[in-house]
């Protein structure tokens, strides 16, 4: 308890990674961090990484003198399922397939899919029996295929049975008399909405794969925590960026799986406050980059061994450079860095050695593992080995401010860069360069990619970093791509602090074919309920819908807080004029005018207008520009072309929003089409981009504003592409 026994409201957040696992408590209201704690993963303890968790949590508390009742959620991610996949650590998984009628035949085939490549060399084992179901199921035919499938040697079950999205009575049946005998067991149907009977049967039998080890740890977290007195939500990450409960996990465990870098990107979107950008998570041996459009991060669909999942994973892609990368020498240049760390090499950065006196370092060449090339650099000193990471590279070329953990101990740096100049036949500021110059396109290249993947506006972007090492690869990087670049606060600590923030999500996916308005509000109830039977509080539940006319697919993904956040009454609301002064800054290109053109429920909406100058400056181009700021400054969303306007509650059901919806429709050969269009209200942006027709939009619209007075303003905003 702080000063005058205020109670604290605090949620924690732990990650592990690779080398290290650490632990942040965060208070709500002002996400300051009170304590923070780092300890080695535990990857060989008896436990596992969960050993390193508990670990963690507990001298975190002590650190914090946290009392039992001030905590609000602990959330940690887990690379346990991804590990499980990697090193071929799964239970062998029995298969009951079913089916019936002319799609019997079909069904067995597509149940009996065989075993799965993991990973090079590792395979997940399956066992098949397929049951008749045209005339029901009896206990004894059930029985039977549990027990031949137990003697064949599965430790897990899936119940399978085509068309059970519309009918999962028999799955059902098939699983609860499994879990009446102690065995784990998943149907299909849980996993996934949609049809594709192959594809959701291997879903369910890699979730299903998982259960035995990841109850294991789940159990013992869950344990340990109670023990603590904690009687607060205990969150896992989902490979989607949401978190979920621990009772969610022990069904699908699935949607941890890919989950490592998702703590990072929550991050990014919930403490760092990204609207649009590019976020680089920087470790010591690799970097992991990904994608936030409009506030929102950008996911696909995950595949395992080259075959296609029914599970949607963050876009995260990641690269063999990081802060502790180590050069290559060959030729007197430097020809390459990484992808082996100085970890791996058991090598320290000369940044963090400290030499002694008039000593100097002396330079070899290495071979970190067996069959690398033998041109890795080692600088040694006496009975020190370390090398010149890119960590200490930006540090030589003073990209590292005084006071950052990452700054190195100059004396070191200033030594050991003139032995590698002198090797290079160059400056030791040169040395530094030419370590970053081969560094930064690794990153640079799949940064790239990003924004011609989806689209990106780069008037718009900002590359952020965040991890241990950001400072290595982010500002460079930005620098060589002409964009503007950012370090996220508590850098090294980033991802523990986004599993502390994360929101509670779930996503439901259906097969419908030109799905109707009541389609539409129906998945959009079953996201919301979903995420509120996972502790989120009703009041924050927010939802989105989206519609695949190609796929025939329905998608709703709601997103809630454990707890009804409150704004820091101490944190002074800005001003239109200081507003405005963020909004220009965040604006790219010579501005001819800006001004607010109204509030909508706390959101205040700028427009912008700059000036392009074409051919030699004799052509001037202009374009009006929006943005949409909050009160504490935060830009929530940015639109390099289109309209606003700002109405009554009462206005915008009487016609205004079928208006503005129908100014802005487009038609052509292919028929209408709808640009993106957001909602502005309560401090809420809807996104309705996903939405094919003006019946939808107005619709799911009318539901939201539905909770508000008459003359309560609105606006709608169009980002015209």
């Amino acid at each position: 308890m702080t000063e005058g026994n205020k109670k604290r409201r605090i949620r924690i957040g732990i990650d592990v990674g690779g080398t290290f696992t650490h632990a942040v408590a965060v208070e709500t209201e002002t996400f300051a961090i009170p304590a923070q704690i780092k300890v080695p993963t535990t990857h060989r303890a008896p436990e596992g990484v969960a050993r390193g968790i508990i670990d963690s949590l507990h001298l975190l508390l002590k650190q914090g003198g946290f009392d039992p009742d001030e905590i609000l959620l602990i959330a940690h991610s887990t690379t346990q399922a991804t590990n499980a996949l990697l090193e071929g650590d799964v239970a062998p998984v029995g298969i009951i397939g079913m089916g019936k009628g002319i799609e019997k035949s079909k069904a067995k085939a597509e149940t009996r899919i065989g075993d799965i490549e993991l990973a090079p060399g590792r395979f997940l084992r399956t066992f098949h029996r397929f049951l008749d179901t045209a005339n029901g199921l009896s206990q004894d035919e059930i029985q039977k295929a549990i027990d031949e499938l137990k003697s064949e040697g599965a430790r897990v079950f899936v119940a399978s049975e085509a068309f059970s999205v519309e009918n999962p009575a028999h799955e059902n049946l098939v699983v609860e008399t499994c879990i009446g005998q102690n065995l784990p067991a998943a149907n299909t149907h849980e996993i996934s909405q949609l049809y594709g009977l192959r594809i959701r049967t291997r879903t369910a039998v890699i979730n299903a794969s998982m259960l035995p080890k990841m109850m294991e740890t789940a159990d013992m977290t869950e344990e340990s925590v109670r023990k603590a007195g904690i009687k607060a939500p205990l969150m896992i990450m989902r490979s989607d960026g949401g978190i979920m409960n621990i009772s969610e996990m022990r069904h699908r465990p699935i949607l941890t799986m890919l989950s490592g870098p998702a703590a990072g990107v929550a991050a990014a979107l919930m403490y760092a406050r990204i609207t649009d950008g590019i976020f680089l998570e920087v470790g010591g041996t690799s970097t992991d980059i990904s994608a936030i459009k409009n506030g929102k991060s950008l996911v696909k669909t995950a595949t395992v061994g080259g075959h296609r999942l029914y599970l949607r994973t963050l876009d995260v892609r990641t690269v063999g450079i990081a802060g502790g990368s180590i050069p290559r020498l060959k030729n007197r240049k430097i020809t390459d860095v990484g992808p082996r760390s100085a970890h791996i090499a058991n090598l320290g950065y000369a940044s963090f050695t400290d030499i002694k006196g008039d000593d100097n370092p002396v330079l070899d060449l290495i071979q970190p593992k067996k069959d690398d090339p033998n041109d890795y650099i080692k600088l040694r000193c006496g009975e020190k080995s370390f090398t010149a990471t890119p960590t200490c590279a930006a540090n030589m070329l003073g990209l590292v401010p005084e006071g950052d953990q990452a700054r190195g101990n100059l004396d070191t740096l200033q030594k050991s860069f003139s032995l590698l100049a002198e090797k290079l036949g160059t400056t030791p500021v040169d040395a530094a360069r030419q370590i970053l110059d081969r560094s930064f396109p690794k990153a640079a290249n799949v940064v790239e990619d990003l924004i011609a993947d989806y689209a990106l506006d780069r008037n718009l972007l900002t590359l952020s970093g965040g991890g241990g090492g950001a400072l290595a690869i982010a500002p460079y990087t930005a620098q060589k791509m002409g964009l503007p670049f950012e370090i996220a606060p508590n850098a090294a600590v980033i991802s523990a602090i986004g599993a502390a923030l994360a929101m509670v999500r779930d996503m439901i996916e259906r097969s419908v074919v030109n799905p109707t308005d009541q389609d539409i509000l129906k998945i959009r109830k079953e996201a919301e309920e979903a995420v509120i039977r996972m502790g989120a509080h009703p009041e924050s539940v927010e939802a989105q819908v989206e519609i695949d006319p190609q796929k025939n697919l329905l998608r709703a993904v709601a997103t809630g807080s454990t707890e009804l956040r409150t704004r820091d009454l101490s944190r002074k609301a800005l001003s239109i004029k200081e507003m405005e002064q963020i909004v220009r800054k965040s604006v790219r290109g010579e501005i001819v005018d800006s001004a607010c053109i109204g509030e909508a429920g706390g959101l205040s909406v700028f427009h912008v207008e700059t000036e392009e100058k074409k051919i030699l400056g004799l052509m001037k181009k202009r374009k009006t520009q929006y943005r949409v700021i909050d009160s504490e400054g935060v830009i929530r969303l940015q639109i390099a072309r289109g309209e606003c306007v700002i109405r009554s509650r009462k206005e915008m059901q009487e016609g205004a929003l079928r208006d503005f919806i129908e100014r802005h429709t487009q038609y052509g050969d292919a028929g209408r089409s709808l640009p993106g269009f957001f909602l502005l209200f309560r401090g809420r942006i809807l996104d309705l981009t996903g939405l094919l027709s003006s019946g939808h939009i107005i619709s799911l619209a009318g539901v939201e504003l539905a909770r508000l007075g008459e003359d309560e303003p609105v606006g709608i905003m169009v980002n015209i592409v």
